[in-house]
C-alpha cells in the first residue's frame, strides 16, 4: 500500500493526470522523483522529524514533494495559495519549516515573501525562478532514483482555515511507521467507499486542504488513478466524469449548490453513469441540496464530519441519510459525547458542544492553551461544534459555537437561516451572523451573493426576509440584509464569516454585546 509498490507492479499506470494540461505521472515516474526528492531532502541535512511548507497551486510537482517527505520521515505542511504574503510568512514562521517551495505561478507573493521566512534558507521555485530562489526540478535532478538507507514515515500537519482566528497546525500524535503501513482512512476507504486499484478519482479541491491531499494519497496508495482539477468549474467537473470514467469523487456543498443552479439542459447533457460514489464533507449541507443530489446521481452520496485534527469520524450512506434528513453520520472512529458549558453529558435529541471520546489524539503545534480548550476534563476533544445525537446515534450538527448569536438573551444558531436562504433561487452564497444591537445586544444580519448583482437592493432584501420568516421563526431571520458580488470562501467550501462578521463590530472592544 505505497506507489512504490505500484512502481513495481504496474509502473505504466497514471498514478495522478492533470486535468486541464492532461500531464500524465506515472507511479514510476512519481516513485523515481519522490526517491530523488529524499535524497535530495538528506543531503540538506533534512532529518525524520523535520519540517518542510509548500506553497503550491494544484500543481503537477506537488505530490513528487509529498511522497518525498512520505518517504523520508518529513513533515510537510501545504499553504494555501490564496493567502498573503504575510500570512504564509506566519505558519511557515510557526511549523519551523527548514525549507520552502512555491511555483512560477505563485511568483508575485513569492517575491513578497523575500525579505520574510526568516531562517529558511533552502527556497526552491518550480516552473521557473526569481531572485531567491532555486530551481526545483533542476535541483532535483541531479539526485540519484534509489531509496534513501532510513527510509520512515512522515505526514502532513495542515493548518486550519482560520475561520474563527489564526490558523492552528494540527500535529497528530503518532509512533514512527513504516513508509507502508495501514491506518484507518485506508481501511474506511477500502470498506466503505470501495476504493482500490480501478478507482478513477475526481479530484475537483485545491490539494493543499486535508480532505483532498488524504483522498488523494489514499487512492495512490491504493493504486488508483487520480483526476486533479486545477481549478474547480462546475461545468468541467460534469464533463471530466464521462471523458475518464471516474468511478469516485469528493465535493463540498458548495460545489453541489453549483451543480444545481446550472442551466437544466447542462445538467443533463453528460453522463454520470460511471459513479459509484461521491463524498462530501467540509460545511453543512441544505436538506434540500442533497435531495436534489440524490434524485440527479443516485443513492452513491456518502458525508462525513471531521476535521483535520482527525480526532473522531462520523459517517453516512444515502440511504441512512434519507431515514435521518439532515444528519453527518454515526461514529466510526471514536465515540459521541454531546456536553453543556459545565461540560455534563446531555440526554439524546439536546444540542451540545460536539466530542469524540477514544479517537486520534493531537495537539495544536506550539499553542497548549487552544490544545487545552480543545479538550473535556475526561480528554474528549472537540472541533468546536454544536449539535445533537438522535435515538439511533446519528449526529446532526446546528452550529459552530463561535458564531452562536445571542439575541436578548436568546441563542440563535445561524446556520438553519443560511440552509434555507442558498435554496432561494436568486441567491448563490449566503452568510448569516450577529451584529450589534443596543436593544437586544445582537440581531440576525445576512449577506447575500445574489445570482443578479444588478437585482441587490432593498426590493431583494425584503422578498428573502419575507422568505425567510414564512420558513422559519422571526427571531431566527434576518432583520437587514447586505449584498455582496462574492463571499469571502475558502476553495474547500469553509465561509470566511469572521472577515464578514468584524466589519460589523470595527471600533468595539469585545465582539460580546
Amino acid at each position: 500500500m505505497h506507489p512504490y509498490i505500484h512502481a513495481q507492479t504496474n509502473p505504466d499506470k497514471p498514478a495522478y493526470v492533470m486535468a486541464a494540461s492532461g500531464e500524465v505521472v506515472t507511479y514510476r515516474q512519481l516513485d523515481q522523483q519522490s526517491n530523488r526528492i529524499a535524497q535530495l531532502f538528506r543531503s540538506l541535512g533534512l532529518k525524520a522529524g523535520d519540517h518542510i511548507a509548500l506553497f503550491l497551486e494544484n500543481n503537477p510537482r506537488f505530490f513528487e514533494i509529498c511522497w518525498g517527505a512520505q518517504r523520508s520521515g518529513l513533515i510537510y505542511t501545504a499553504i494555501s495559495s490564496r493567502l498573503t504574503a504575510a500570512e504564509v510568512d506566519y505558519i511557515v514562521t510557526d511549523c519551523g519549516a527548514k525549507l520552502f517551495v512555491s511555483s512560477k505561478y505563485l511568483a508575485e507573493k513569492a517575491a513578497e515573501l523575500g525579505p520574510l521566512l526568516k531562517g529558511v534558507a533552502n527556497r526552491f521555485m518550480i516552473d521557473g525562478t526569481i531572485a531567491g530562489y532555486k530551481s526545483w526540478e533542476e535541483t532535483v535532478a541531479t539526485f540519484p532514483t534509489t531509496p534513501i538507507a532510513d527510509q520512515t514515515a512522515g505526514h502532513d500537519m495542515l493548518y486550519s482555515s482560520g475561520t474563527t482566528g489564526r490558523p492552528k497546525g494540527v500535529m497528530p500524535v503518532v509512533e514512527p511507521q513504516a513508509i507502508d503501513f495501514d491506518n484507518p482512512l485506508l481501511a474506511i476507504t477500502r470498506k466503505l467507499y470501495g476504493i482500490n486499484a480501478d478507482t478513477i478519482y475526481l479530484s475537483p479541491a485545491p490539494l493543499y486542504h486535508a480532505a483532498p491531499l488524504r483522498f488523494n494519497m489514499s487512492v495512490m496508495r491504493l493504486g488508483g488513478t487520480s483526476i486533479i482539477m486545477e481549478n474547480f468549474d462546475a461545468e468541467e467537473f460534469l464533463k471530466l466524469v464521462p471523458k475518464h470514467k471516474v468511478t469516485h469523487t469528493q465535493v463540498v456543498p458548495t460545489m453541489f449548490v453549483r451543480f444545481l443552479k446550472l442551466p437544466e439542459e447542462v445538467r443533463t447533457t453528460y453522463d454520470m453513469s460511471s459513479l459509484k460514489c461521491a463524498i462530501h464533507a467540509a460545511a453543512p449541507c441544505p436538506v434540500p441540496t442533497k435531495e436534489a443530489m440524490i434524485g440527479w446521481w443516485g443513492p452513491i452520496i456518502w458525508e462525513y464530519y471531521g476535521g483535520t485534527e482527525g480526532n473522531g469520524l462520523t459517517m453516512c450512506n444515502a440511504q441512512e441519510w434519507m431515514a435521518h434528513k439532515g444528519t453527518v453520520g454515526r461514529a466510526v472512529i471514536g465515540k459521541l459525547k454531546i456536553c453543556d458549558d459545565a461540560g455534563s453529558e446531555l440526554p439524546v435529541g439536546e444540542s451540545g458542544t460536539v466530542y469524540f471520546a477514544e479517537g486520534r489524539p493531537f495537539e495544536y503545534h506550539n499553542d497548549p492553551k487552544k490544545t487545552e480548550e480543545s479538550r473535556h476534563p475526561q480528554g474528549w476533544t472537540t472541533l468546536g461544534d454544536v449539535g445533537y445525537v438522535d435515538a439511533d446515534g446519528f449526529l446532526h450538527l446546528t452550529d459552530r459555537k463561535a458564531f452562536m448569536i445571542i439575541s436578548g438573551g436568546v441563542n440563535i444558531y445561524p446556520q438553519e437561516c443560511e440552509n434555507l436562504l442558498i435554496n432561494h433561487p436568486k441567491v448563490i452564497d449566503c452568510a448569516v451572523f450577529g451584529v450589534p444591537n443596543a436593544d437586544f445586544g445582537e440581531e440576525v444580519k445576512a449577506v447575500v451573493q445574489p445570482r443578479d448583482m444588478a437585482e441587490a437592493g432593498p426590493a431583494l432584501a425584503e422578498e428573502l426576509i419575507a422568505y425567510c420568516k414564512q420558513n422559519l421563526s422571526a427571531i431566527k431571520c434576518p432583520r437587514t440584509i447586505d449584498f455582496e458580488p462574492e463571499l469571502p470562501r475558502h476553495p474547500t467550501g469553509k465561509l470566511y464569516k469572521r472577515l464578514l462578521r468584524d466589519r460589523y463590530w470595527q471600533g468595539r472592544a469585545s465582539k460580546i454585546a
